[in-house]
């Protein structure tokens, strides 16, 4: 998961916006950030508790598929608030929420859209504001990452436009001024 997300990170976003191992004050280390507007980071966690979920494939009977779907289900409420308590931290900069990394489709499927209880493990996610990704669901966000940034470069260039724009309009004063000057002399 770690490896596929480093990889995906690179292809879309430049150097300078994300970090892999991000390490914050506590010592937790969360697998990857995305730097923001104002220095504001996405925490990502790609670690994911599959051990059951291969059971659960692998079994045979209905009963042991049950089991071993509760068990999964359990497993990744768990970890969901584990990211929830370790890499949301408004106080280091961190938005108010985090992604969690499901790095395969058919996991993503399995987990959140899959949902057969009245509380769906989605619901359960966004309640903590975990925010669950598949590599699908990824790419679209960090397309929509990427045009925001794109924005924010537009924006600072046209920052740095109206700063030279008012430069000049101060300029151009003192030359009416002085000018005006020269139009007095030459009248006398």
């Amino acid at each position: 998961g770690e490896l596929f997300l480093g990889d995906l990170l690179s292809q879309i976003l430049p150097p300078a916006h994300y970090k892999l191992q991000y390490r914050f004050k506590s010592g937790e280390a969360v697998d990857a950030i995305v730097k923001l507007r104002d220095d504001k980071l996405v925490p990502i966690d790609s670690k994911f508790p599959l051990e059951n979920f291969k059971k659960m494939l692998e079994t045979e009977t209905e009963e042991d598929k049950t089991r071993f779907r509760k068990q999964f289900l359990s497993d990744v409420k768990k970890h969901i608030d584990k990211i929830a308590k370790l890499y949301i931290l408004p106080d280091e900069g961190t938005f108010d929420f985090a992604l969690m990394y499901i790095p395969a489709e058919n996991v993503y499927y399995e987990t959140i859209i899959k949902g057969e209880d009245e509380i769906s493990l989605m619901h359960y996610a966004y309640s903590r504001k975990v925010i669950p990704v598949s590599p699908n669901t990824f790419y679209a966000y960090l397309q929509a990452i990427l045009i925001g940034l794109r924005g924010m470069q537009v924006e600072k260039g046209a920052a740095d436009i109206l700063k030279n724009l008012a430069r000049l309009t101060g300029d151009l004063e003192k030359f009416k001024g002085d000018f005006d000057l020269v139009g007095t002399h030459l009248t006398r």
